[in-house]
This record gives structure tokens, sequence and C-alpha cells, in this order.
């Protein structure tokens, strides 16, 4: 075989070998496109449940209009959020307006500061055992969040919200910026650590906890997630894909910011 014969088999092995590995490394992951349709940055952030791997290294930046994949194993649990008002180059604390995370622009699985819209999922593609996910509001709200599988199913789908939730939230259970804007709605539990409203002691269990004239604010703007912790019907999706779609603010800027 010539030279130019040999320079050219030898490339072809090795694009062969990289779309073997990139294959094989696909099918040991699961991809989420986190994309950003707020009308200004956010920074989502992660944590993963006791035992499971951080992924993301935590958190990172995401300019409005863009679009960024992260991955998990095939089994893995835990939580994925968007921080607001994020200043990482000033001593200020909390860096973020919303959903901070000890200062962090990389969390490494610290839990971020509620309120804050979450996005939980629990996935065991490689146990064949069902996958879920749902958006909780049980201890309050930030932005909206639109999740789904790649392939848009109804059944695999949590949509947004129809309503400004930061817009309707009542005075008592508001989290202000610095300029006074409304940036984060409390749950009532957050707000008033009440057994009623957490759903705990006499009140753990859905025959006694029931929803509040709060919860009910959630349920009226966002239908799709859960609003207290007995939410009825459970808001969850049992939806296996390998590739999911996690969208905050899908309908535009529905959340005020300061940046």
């Amino acid at each position: 075989m010539k030279l130019p014969q040999l320079v050219a088999a030898f490339f072809l092995f090795l694009a062969s070998h990289f779309l073997l590995s990139a294959g094989s490394a696909a099918a040991t992951k699961i991809t989420y496109y986190v994309h950003n349709k707020c009308s200004f940055p956010i920074w989502p952030a992660t944590a993963s449940n006791t035992g499971y791997q951080v992924i993301a290294d935590g958190g990172f930046y995401l300019p409005p209009g863009q679009t960024q994949r992260i991955y998990t194993p095939l089994t893995w649990s835990g939580r994925i959020w968007a921080r607001t008002g994020c200043n990482f180059n000033a001593s200020v604390n909390p860096a973020c307006e919303t959903g901070d995370c000890g200062g962090q622009l990389a969390c490494k699985g610290l839990i971020g500061t509620p309120p804050a819209t979450l996005v939980e999922i629990s996935v065991q593609e490689d146990k064949g055992k069902p996958s879920y996910y749902d958006v909780s509001l049980v201890d309050g709200y930030n932005i909206p969040v639109f999740v789904s599988s790649k392939q848009l199913s109804p059944s695999c789908t949590i949509r947004g919200c129809s309503k400004n939730v930061n817009s309707l939230c009542p005075q008592e259970t508001q989290v202000l910026n610095k300029n006074g804007q409304v940036v984060a709605c409390k749950s009532a539990c957050l707000a008033f650590d009440l057994d009623k409203f957490c759903c705990r002691n006499e009140y753990g269990s859905p025959g006694k906890c029931k929803p509040s004239v709060y919860s009910k604010i959630f349920k009226d703007a966002c239908p799709s997630y859960y609003s207290f912790a007995f939410d009825t019907p459970p808001p969850l999706v049992n939806c296996a894909s390998r590739e999911y779609v996690i969208t905050f603010c899908p309908s535009g800027d529905m959340a005020h910011s300061s940046i």
C-alpha cells in the first residue's frame, strides 16, 4: 500500500474509532438540552441527591436565547433550577437574587436557597425501571419552566405557567431585589413555617393537608406543577427517554430581573 493510501486509511480508522467512541459514550448518558428563553441571563444549577454524582459542576452561565447540553448517567436523581440576578465578581452575599448556592457559580452539590422553581428528576434507564420528573413549587417560585422529552409528546410534557406568579404573589410571601422588584414568591410553608402549610406532624397526610389560598395561586397560574406537598392528582411525569428538553421562560419573559 502506498503512503497516501496508508495515510488515508489511518485517518479513516481514526474517524471510525471516534464515531464508535462517541456513540458508545452517548449510549451511557442521558442528555438534557437547557434553553434560556428569558430576556435576561440565568445561571442554571444542579444538585444531585445523596449517592449520585454532581453534574455540570453544579452550575453554569446561560445568556438569553442560548442552549447548553448537560449530561447525567443512565441512573441519576436530583434537581435543576435557574438562578437569577447573579453577580459573582463582587463581594456580595448572596451572589444571586434567587436560587443562590453559597455565592458560587459552580454549586458542586450545594442545594439552592429557596424560593426557586425546581425541576426534580429521577432516571433509571440502565435498570429498566421507570423514570420520573416533575416541577415543584413546594418551596416557592422564581421563573417558569417547560420540561419534555426531545420527541415532544403530551404524555411527556410539563408545560409552563399561564400567568406571571411574581405579579400575583401576596406581599407577605414576596422576595424583593434591591430595586424593590418582586423576583420570587415563597410558598406558605417557606414563608410561615407552619405544620398546616408544610404538611408535617398532624398534617402529614393527604387527608389532613389541604390546598391553601397560597398554593391555589400557584396552581391557578401553573397547573402542571406541584403547588404543595400533597397536590392531587400528583403532577408527576413517567416518560423514558435518552434526551430531555428543559426550557426556562418558555413563553418569553415572565419574570422580573434587575439584569
